[in-house]
């Protein structure tokens, strides 16, 4: 959403007000000073092992009072956190439009991820404008019952984010990085998802270490999240290894920066499928499913889940196969070209003025 508001803040036409619930604190403040954004207003709801239905409950009655005062036209959310589905059901509420950014993705089971999946489909219930990063995306909404009058597809704005912050000569905060030889290859990787937490970690684990072990010149990077039963998974496995680092989530710059130089990143994050490919590196994703399957169709993305064989097999082929590495590194980023957000808002401007319909972007 950064890059929405500062476009938003820039055009006169607007009035805007930023409000954060900080589901997320430490991730948050840093990405609002990368983008130097001050918050009109702060709900601070994080809470230690706070609880779906805890951060639901609060994120409601802190919006209703700003909504209450601010009285607003329009509410934008964006994506499928708990934040997001709360904050629609909280303008709902109070009859107030919501605008849903990244609306539309779909895996069709609502266990997977959980609870995103069920998230975005409430908050498409709810919503009156659908920006969708894709053609796909549109596709499910239009399934669904949803007016195409109140579809835009504008691809998505985690590109818009992405592209500025990748510098060449960028430094890194982390020393462990700065010593990094680029030019061999490096593996990235991460994951948090809560299904993933357990056995199909350890397999994830376990073949990441493997896959290290066999390929003398690779070296891993591994972004462990706080969450106690990663970290002690991924320090039982992973700690003490050569040519294995541990390093806590970087700031979204570093991270941008570090994925840029990576030669293949191993996930289970969402998001990360859409940005890795706008810096050209193949994905490996560490899940059964996906709600972004245009990476698999132009193929950026590979789904491996946590099969800790299949990880394996599918890394070293990458390893050792150039040429469909190489088919996988340039091939089309099919979720934006860093002007979803100027998309967004021209379709704000058609909606409450009727002016000329913006045209839905294609790849």
């Amino acid at each position: 959403m950064a890059p929405l508001v500062k476009v938003l803040e820039k055009d006169s036409r607007f009035e805007t007000k930023v409000t954060v619930t900080a589901q997320h604190r430490e991730i948050l403040d840093q990405v609002l000073d990368l983008f130097n954004i001050v918050p009109d207003y702060d709900l601070n709801i994080m809470k230690k092992g706070q609880t779906l239905t805890g951060i639901t409950t609060r994120v409601l009655e802190g919006l209703e009072a700003i909504l209450n005062q601010e009285k607003p036209d329009i509410v934008l959310v964006h994506g499928d956190t708990t934040t997001t589905f709360a904050s629609s059901l909280a303008a709902f509420y109070n009859q107030v439009s919501v605008g849903h950014v990244e609306a539309g993705l779909r895996t069709f089971d609502k266990w997977q991820p959980f609870p995103e999946e069920i998230n975005r489909r409430l908050t498409g219930t709810m919503a009156d404008l659908h920006f969708s990063p894709t053609t796909r995306a549109k596709g499910n909404l239009l399934l669904e019952g949803i007016s195409p009058d109140s579809i835009f597809v504008t691809g998505n704005t985690v590109i818009d984010a992405l592209l500025p912050m990748v510098e060449e000569d960028y430094v890194f905060a982390e020393p462990i990085l700065n010593n990094l030889d680029f030019s061999k290859p490096i593996l990235l990787g991460e994951a948090h998802r809560r299904e993933n937490l357990g056995q199909p970690l350890e397999e994830v684990f376990q073949a990441l270490s493997e896959i290290v072990k066999a390929n003398p010149e690779v070296e891993l990077v591994y972004s462990v999240h706080p969450n106690p039963l990663v970290k002690n998974t991924a320090e039982r496995l992973l700690g003490g290894k050569d040519r294995i680092h541990l390093i806590s989530p970087p700031p979204y710059k570093e991270w941008v920066n570090l994925m840029a130089r990576s030669y293949l990143l191993l996930t289970d994050s969402g998001g990360l499928q859409e940005e890795a490919p706008a810096v050209g590196v193949p994905v490996l994703v560490l899940r059964d499913v996906t709600e972004r399957p245009e990476g698999l169709r132009t193929g950026t993305l590979k789904l491996v889940g946590t099969d800790k064989e299949k990880i394996i097999k599918t890394a070293n082929n990458l390893l050792k196969n150039k040429t469909e590495y190489e088919a996988m590194a340039k091939a089309p980023n099919p979720y934006g070209d860093g002007k979803a957000c100027e998309r967004i808002r021209d379709a704000l401007l058609y909606y409450f003025h009727d002016e000329k319909r913006v045209e839905d972007w294609s790849f």
